[in-house]
């Protein structure tokens, strides 16, 4: 499983990073932001948007700062000068590493993540360096509890799915972004516990990693995650199970 997939499972594991929900809450209010400052406040009208409110609403984020949320996007209230940032480096063997950030302050930013690359054994790449080695894709992750995974993997493609993996407790299925809403309303039919979906840079080819180099890998991507200013952090690193078991001990 790739390194974004490996790492979203750890930090669920071991409860780091996103579930401060404090911080994973300013997270989402400014997806939610900048989702509505683009496309308006219309959600009907606003794929992505929707998107936004949907992750949101699956980390039980009060509608009230959804609603809020919404309103900062759309200029109704103070609060949304907020500009994109994606940030490209290398990790530990040459592994990919893609930040997305939403920040006030882009000199600080890029600053902050800059040093978190130097610091735990990586370098800030150019703009474009590694981002050809990503898809953007729907990422769908469902627990699949007492159903048959061959049934949910058959449903998901019946709706359109590209492929579903199994990894653990978890079922991961990917989708062409265009397709991700459709995949998981279908699911949800079949009365499949989604825990989260999302449109995600998926990797299109992995680097193997040992167990030193994944440890050090795992510890970069939660550093990074960790900045006030980063929404997500993606990776085409294979990490071995027992690096992702000694990190998350």
């Amino acid at each position: 499983m790739s390194g974004h997939s490996k790492w979203a499972s750890i930090k669920h594991q071991k409860g780091v990073t996103d579930a401060r929900r404090g911080q994973l809450f300013t997270r989402l209010s400014r997806e939610i932001i900048i989702a509505a400052k683009e496309g308006g406040g219309n959600a009907d009208m606003n794929f992505r948007l929707r998107l936004a409110i949907q992750k949101a609403r699956d980390a039980n984020m009060p509608m009230d700062n959804i609603d809020r949320a919404i309103k900062k996007g759309t200029g109704e209230i103070e609060g949304g000068q907020l500009s994109e940032l994606t940030l490209e480096g290398y990790g530990p063997n040459g592994i990919a590493i893609l930040v997305t950030a939403l920040a006030d302050n882009r000199n600080r930013a890029i600053q902050e993540v800059r040093s978190a690359f130097t610091k735990y054994g990586g370098n800030l790449g150019e703009a474009g360096c590694v981002a050809w080695m990503f898809d953007n894709k729907g990422v769908i992750n469902v627990n699949p509890g007492d159903k048959d995974r061959d049934e949910i993997a058959l449903a998901a493609i019946d709706a359109g799915a590209e492929d579903v993996q199994t990894e653990g407790d978890t079922v991961e299925v990917t989708t062409l972004p265009e397709d991700l809403e459709k995949v998981r309303e279908a699911l949800e039919k079949e009365n499949v516990e989604i825990e989260s979906s999302e449109t995600s840079m998926v990797p299109k080819t992995v680097i193997e990693l040992d167990e030193k180099a994944g440890i050090q890998a795992l510890r970069l991507m939660e550093k990074l995650e960790e900045l006030d200013d980063v929404q997500n952090v993606y990776s085409n690193a294979d990490i071995p199970e027992s690096a992702a078991e000694a990190y998350a001990a």
